[in-house]
């Protein structure tokens, strides 16, 4: 039973986001393993409080990480 486990900052994707981001990587795994254990895929989106979550010593927030997406646009 393939699993995958996604953490990302609470409030960034849209619901409509997160469920493309779980039939995507459903997709990829299922192109690897193959098509029969789609039924038995498990993905898993576990969000990170904004702050809670730090790069190089320091904390991200999902403002932050918003006006950063919004710039590479």
């Amino acid at each position: 039973m393939p699993l995958a486990q996604l953490k990302g900052l609470s409030g960034f994707l849209s619901v409509e986001q997160k469920s493309e981001l779980i039939r995507k990587v459903t997709d990829a795994i299922v192109s690897v393993e193959g098509e029969g254990l789609r039924p038995v895929t498990w993905v898993i989106l576990e969000e990170v409080p904004s702050g809670q979550w730090g790069v190089g010593g320091s904390p991200v927030t999902t403002e932050a990480l918003k006006k950063m997406a919004a710039q590479a646009k």
